[in-house]
């Protein structure tokens, strides 16, 4: 009887399919008129198709006049409105183009599902008028939004603490440097809030708010080297970033080479974002392989949903010196029955300098045997060559930077993943396991903290102590659109 089992699920299947394309059919069917209009029409030079008519609840206009020359158009299948009910995160693959430069690819966001954009809606009309739909215009100035005017000379820690990921423990440096670097104003180049119109206050706040993705776009540029996607501007609800290329998942079967390169990248992003000459650390709180994209021609690995990032001062820890600063604090790994998921405290990552959270976050959800997505498990790395098996080196890593054994022993095995990596990618495809062994070793000899171009841990910290795990996510965020 089992026999039959797989031609029962394999028909089944097949039948699943069938009703799935006359769905699909019937769909068109009852949407022919939209569909042709559809084609016709570029949709996004309707003022209230991309929720200009909204401002200043919105996220920005500096990209207005592209879209309303119609320089800014859907690709085929962003087209046909029907299917937005399968695009639940609002994200348009578009073509942006210019005269003497031709067109190219751009990523339209709307920061949010549609739900979450009407409960914004809902909400600032509510503090505004206690009734849940008003004039959303008029409502916008008699939020919290538009008490900080122009006769406040800084956005302070204490107006904007806690809104969002970005500014859950935000220094007054970050917030220059955010408002220094907003890009949806013409006279941008100064932290002072009283070089920004009303207008533009609002939008910035309602988008630090909301959904602060833009804002660490422009603050950690990719132009200066940081991993995440380009900003471009915005129009109304609708944020344009560049195209960098086809997401991490579609290499999950690529070849051995390749992923290792892609795996050394996500261990350098990693350090970059945790340790770098700003002193700003970026946590990575959502890391799947949906939020990193591979760059058709360089390969390069970027970060293209920067929604949740926790951005911590250094300096200002070491300058304040809260309880425990000085002592390494070391993610607790935790079962989870969910995809994608990390456990971490954010009131330990504000208060720490030296912090592992985003090696195990990158270990756990992308590259190790723990890392599950879309049904399937074995991370990045999975089936390794059978000499790279054989040696075990690489799985004792990984398990380390995940699953660590040892007291603080995901700091040395991040550190020696990253040398091995390295390694593996410059060798060729017919290095034997002797071969890389002695390599290997050779490594591990130099390799000691500090050497090269690897952080160095300022000895004057004194011997940490094990940290009290407090699981996961305790700190709430008070964001003034939360009612």
């Amino acid at each position: 009887m089992l026999r039959f089992l797989p031609l029962k699920v394999g028909r089944l299947y097949r039948c699943l399919k069938l009703l799935l394309v006359v769905g699909l059919f019937v769909i068109l069917l009852m949407n022919t008129h939209s569909l042709f209009a559809s084609f016709q029409k570029n949709e996004l030079t309707d003022r209230r198709f991309i929720n200009l008519n909204k401002c200043p609840a919105c996220f920005g206009t500096s990209w207005c006049r592209k879209f309303m020359n119609g320089q800014v158009s859907f690709e085929t299948w962003g087209r046909l409105r029907f299917l937005d009910v399968f695009n639940v995160k609002n994200v348009y693959f578009a073509q942006y183009g210019e005269p003497r430069e031709g067109t190219r690819r751009v990523v339209l966001k709307r920061l949010g599902s549609n739900q979450e954009l009407a409960e914004i809606d809902q909400k600032i009309c509510k503090r505004a008028t206690g009734r849940p739909r008003c004039d959303l215009i008029q409502a916008m100035y008699k939020t919290e939004f538009a008490r900080i005017n122009g006769d406040v000379r800084l956005l302070t820690p204490e107006v904007v603490e806690g809104w969002s990921d970005l500014v859950h423990c935000p220094s007054q440096r970050l917030l220059d440097r955010v408002v220094r670097r907003y890009a949806e104003t013409k006279d941008s180049g100064s932290f002072l809030l009283k070089n920004l119109k009303d207008t533009e206050r609002m939008q910035l706040l309602m988008t630090l708010a909301f959904n602060p993705e833009p804002l660490v776009l422009q603050s950690f540029p990719s132009d200066e080297g940081w991993p995440f996607a380009k900003y471009l501007g915005a129009c109304g609800r609708m944020v344009a970033v560049n195209y960098v290329g086809e997401e991490l998942w579609s290499f999950y079967n690529a070849p051995w080479e390749k992923r290792v390169d892609l795996a050394r990248q996500l261990m350098d992003i990693a350090e970059q974002l945790t340790n770098n000459d700003f002193e700003f650390a970026l946590y990575l709180l959502d890391v799947s392989f949906d939020n990193f994209a591979v760059g058709p021609r360089d390969g390069k690995v970027i970060v293209v949903d920067a929604e949740n990032v926790l951005v911590a001062d250094k300096r200002l820890i070491k300058q304040n010196k809260p309880e425990n600063f000085d002592v390494w604090y070391e993610s607790r790994f935790e079962e989870c029955d969910r995809e994608a998921c990390l456990s971490f405290s954010k009131d330990s990552l504000c208060t720490r300098v030296t912090v592992d959270h985003n090696y195990y976050a990158v270990c756990q959800n992308l590259l190790s045997r723990y890392a599950t997505w879309r049904g399937t498990t074995g991370g990045l790395l999975h089936d390794p060559p059978a000499h790279i098996a054989k040696d075990g080196q690489l799985e004792s890593l990984l398990d380390e930077c995940t699953r660590p054994k040892k007291r603080y022993g995901r700091f040395q095995a991040a550190k020696e993943l990253r040398e091995y990596l390295t390694q593996l990618a410059a060798s060729s495809s017919s290095v034997t396991a002797s071969t890389l062994s002695d390599g290997w070793a050779a490594i591990r000899g130099v390799g000691k903290r500090g050497s090269g171009t690897h952080t160095t841990l300022d000895s004057s910290y004194r011997k940490p102590e094990y940290p009290s795990n407090k699981g996961s996510d305790v700190a709430q965020t008070t964001s003034p659109l939360n009612c």
